[in-house]
């Protein structure tokens, strides 16, 4: 097994940039080059497994734009200190994390995010990568035509309903619209004994998706059993596939998990060149 680092992550092999999309500051850490992945951090914030699980994306050819949503970026997640800044997220007017709410306004902002780091990076599109608390923000990025392909990681939204979507139901109507129409896909990942991302929510994805959505179950057991402090204490349970709980060896089904994710991207992103200059005349 992999024990996780109990030290913080420097971060400095990326660089802090303080944006303006449409109206909305936000710090945004960019690394790499390439078609741009907005990886998205997991409750409670940036933490060094997520900055790994982000530098796999960008050692893969692609740059990674990793929006501070919330928590101490590079932080180690410690259990007191995550559920206060998990508290404080759930009442924020920037999340909808209970039942009933609809789609996060925060998804707007993301979506600004997208077009822009698609300005700045080329190619296709972008990828969205959302983890946790985040996860289902992934697939409404989609809303926006940027947006080319998404992973929804253990989505945990709505906290309230197991077998619920933290969306509207005319932006889910749009989404499968959108992506019937330009024929993509989703992918999602979780642990079978994830109490906080079930098999009713991934039921629920299908039934609006369809086979556009393709949902994923790990065994829990081959979860990392000595996850961070706030993911043994707080969360309790098999959750975090590609960071907390995953164990960095060859052929784990984590690993095999994170290799998918990143092929998955690449083959949306990375696009011959040639094929871009013939589509676009």
């Amino acid at each position: 097994m992999n024990p996780t680092s109990a030290t913080d992550d420097p971060m400095t092999d990326f660089t802090a940039r303080d944006l303006d999309l449409d109206g909305d500051e936000l710090t945004v850490w960019t690394s790499g080059s390439g078609p741009a992945v907005v990886l998205l951090p997991e409750m409670p914030g940036i933490s060094p497994d997520v900055l790994r699980f982000g530098r796999w994306i960008r050692d893969a050819g692609l740059a990674v734009y990793l929006p501070s949503l919330f928590g101490v970026d590079g932080a180690y997640p410690q259990a007191d200190t995550g559920t206060v800044i998990m508290k404080r997220a759930c009442v924020s007017r920037e999340f909808h994390a209970f039942a009933g709410g609809g789609t996060s306004p925060i998804a707007t902002t993301l979506r600004a995010l997208a077009r822009l780091a698609h300005a700045e990076c080329g190619g296709p599109g972008v990828g969205a990568v959302g983890l946790c608390f985040t996860g289902n923000f992934a697939l409404t990025m989609m809303l926006d035509d940027s947006v080319v392909a998404a992973v929804v990681n253990h989505p945990s939204l709505p906290l309230d309903d197991p077998g619920g979507l933290e969306l509207s139901e005319a932006d889910g109507r749009a989404l499968r619209r959108r992506l019937d129409a330009d024929d993509l896909r989703v992918i999602g990942y979780r642990f079978d004994t994830d109490r906080w991302c079930t098999a009713a929510r991934f039921a629920a994805y299908a039934e609006l998706l369809g086979d556009r959505f393709d949902g994923r179950v790990l065994p829990g057991s081959s979860a990392n059993p000595s996850p961070p402090p706030f993911f043994a204490d707080v969360v309790g349970t098999p959750h975090s596939v590609v960071t907390a709980h995953l164990v960095d060896e060859a052929g784990h089904p984590t690993i095999r998990a994170r290799d998918e994710i990143v092929d998955y991207l690449t083959a949306a992103l990375l696009v011959d060149s040639e094929t871009v200059a013939e589509e676009h005349g």
